[in-house]
């Protein structure tokens, strides 16, 4: 067999494992609605044009403004948009030709107002400030779920995440502490709920005492299968050429990310 033909059948057998894919739900539980909503939620990235309600767009923001987050900081902030509003401020319109948006900011400016005894400590305001706005960022994600409307996280597309944070920190006029780290766009799906992306086994990222390498072999299979879903989910493309652009864009946002907030000298 030549090498294009191993790799047509390697290509064929990864996409077959992500058909296969399913969240793993105890049988006892397979009928509790919100853990199916939790385990069988998609990211979808083609969205009809049916617009959603400001009732169901405020309860997404309800549901982010309600997260847990750390001592109740609440670092966060939320640049809402609607296709209009997206336009008028990108010149460009809303990726995927979704109906809303929410681009999540890390915010210590805020707190920082009334709170002057914080030590400065960037590196761990930084993290904690990540952390509270991707909590308020997975409740809103999972509440446009509860409410049929379905979402995608983005961190590059159309320069909307952490990879472009300068540009997105002078569109909206960020203060000092903030940093945008991604848009979730959100929309009424158009077609199918996509399958279960490639996911690693749980015994593969689970600590059990001591931590522990993964196995070569299930890495491998892994890695086989996100070149293979990359491939055919998105035609023309490729997962090597999507880790190059990663990779062009990587240093600039962290030579960004210092000169902004973070690691300035006092």
């Amino acid at each position: 067999m030549t090498r294009d033909n191993l790799g047509l059948v390697k290509t064929i057998q990864s996409l077959g494992k992500i058909l296969l894919g399913r969240p793993k739900i105890p049988a006892t539980l397979k009928d509790n609605p919100m853990l199916r909503v939790i385990l069988e939620r998609r990211s979808v990235r083609s969205f009809t044009a049916q617009s959603i309600g400001d009732d169901e767009f405020n309860a997404i923001l309800e549901a982010g403004r309600l997260a847990p987050c750390t001592v109740n900081l609440q670092s966060w902030t939320f640049a809402a948009f609607d296709a209009e509003k997206w336009r008028g401020t990108f010149g460009q319109g809303m990726p995927f030709n979704a109906s809303r948006a929410v681009i999540i900011i890390s915010d210590s400016y805020r707190y920082r107002q009334v709170i002057s005894e914080f030590p400065y400590c960037p590196l761990t305001e930084y993290t904690i400030g990540v952390i509270n706005a991707s909590l308020a960022a997975m409740n809103m994600n999972l509440t446009a779920e509860v409410l049929g409307i379905s979402s995608v996280m983005l961190s590059e597309t159309g320069r909307s995440g952490i990879l472009d944070a300068k540009f997105l920190k002078d569109k909206l006029g960020l203060p000092e502490g903030t940093a945008p780290l991604m848009t979730i766009v959100f929309g009424y799906a158009r077609g199918a709920r996509p399958p279960m992306p490639p996911k690693l086994p749980l015994d593969q990222i689970s600590l059990d005492g001591k931590y522990k390498a993964s196995d070569p072999s299930v890495m491998q299979s892994w890695l086989e299968q996100m070149i293979a879903g990359y491939s055919a989910s998105h035609p023309g493309s490729s997962f090597n050429k999507q880790l190059q652009l990663y990779e062009s864009k990587i240093e600039q946002a962290e030579k960004d990310l210092n000169e902004m907030v973070f690691y300035r000298e006092k």
